[in-house]
């Protein structure tokens, strides 16, 4: 379960953000993670709590933006919606695409106290 890492990583980079400012909490976090990232949502939300208990997001509110995974294809370069990565072009069939979105993950912004 990678996501355990996930998570760890998360409150690594907000604490560090914490402590430059001299700050105390964070009162909202804002993540950005999307369907192609490889996260499985349902293990990020269920280690989230072990996680933030005791530190600086103890008392976060948290939103976490989801993007659906976007493609074009190299061939007729239509632009497509993607559940999984190996998915092809409804257009045109091929298995070339650029994946454009889906892939995210970001901390967009941090609230802090």
């Amino acid at each position: 379960m990678h996501e355990l890492s996930v998570v760890t990583s998360i409150v690594k980079i907000v604490q560090q953000e914490v402590d430059k400012i001299k700050g105390k909490s964070v009162l909202e976090l804002y993540l950005e993670i999307g369907k192609l990232s490889g996260v499985e949502m349902s293990s990020f939300y269920f280690v989230w709590p072990q996680c933030i208990n005791g530190n600086v997001l103890s008392n976060t509110k948290l939103f976490v933006e989801e993007p659906e995974g976007k493609a074009r294809c190299v061939e007729c370069e239509t632009e497509f919606y993607i559940e999984k990565s190996f998915d092809s072009c409804p257009n045109c069939k091929s298995p070339f695409k650029e994946i454009i979105a889906g892939r995210e993950l970001k901390i967009k912004k941090i609230i802090i106290k």
